[in-house]
Order: structure tokens, then sequence, then C-alpha cells
């Protein structure tokens, strides 16, 4: 047996301030809320996978390593409401590569705890 059918069911981002995160990923990010378990844990729907948005244990270090690519379909669209709501990008959203069937497009921010975030978009047609 290994994970070769698995899928992603969930997501944890580390958070420092449970009260903060949540407004962050509910109200900035416009992620549907699923529940909170205050005062560590609150849920959110992405797509197929729940995003955990948490606050460790006392003492444990966050680990913050890995990115989550948010797919969008209009990426200017969505990174012009973002910035109006006070996120800050690391640049405009811009091309990262192309193919005969469409562009990747990527524009990447932060989280308010520092963690890495990113809209992604698949331009389809756009290659050709």
């Amino acid at each position: 047996m290994n994970l070769s059918d698995a899928t992603i069911g969930q997501v944890m981002i580390p958070v420092d301030d449970f009260d903060r995160g949540v407004a962050f990923y509910r109200d900035i990010l416009g992620l549907p809320h699923i529940f909170s378990a205050p005062p560590q844990m609150a849920f959110f729907h992405c797509g197929a996978v729940r995003l955990l948005v948490g606050v460790l244990p006392p003492g444990q270090a966050a680990q913050r390593g890995s990115a989550v690519y948010f797919k969008v379909g209009d990426i200017q669209g969505v990174y012009a409401s973002l910035k109006a709501r006070g996120v800050r990008f690391q640049a405009e959203p811009h091309l990262i590569h192309r193919t005969p069937a469409y562009e990747l497009w990527l524009a990447e921010f932060s989280d308010p705890d520092g963690n890495h975030l990113a809209l992604m978009s698949e331009v389809p047609g756009a290659g050709s």
C-alpha cells in the first residue's frame, strides 16, 4: 500500500494570532469559513481541500517552508481585489511559463504571519 490513490484532504497553515489569522483568510482572502474550534483551529473550504488555520501549541515552532498556491480563473481580477483589501504582493501577476495550450501566471504574497502564498492561473489558449 502507498499513497498513489490519495488526495490532499487538508493543509495546515500555522498562525501566531488566532483572530488575526481567521480574519485574514475569511475576510481578506474570502475563503468560506466552515467552523472554528478556538483558540487554536479554524477550518475553511478551498475547492476540494480543507484549509486548517491554526495556532501551534506553546513551544512548538512553526514550519513555514511550503507555499500554498490558490488556483484562480481570473488572476488579474483576484489580484486587484486582494490588493484593494490590503494584501501586499511581491509583484504584479506575471508570466512564468508558456505552452501551446496555456500561459501560467503567478502572483506571490504572504499572510500576516509570513506564510508563503500565491495566486496561480492557467490562461487557456493564450500561448497559441
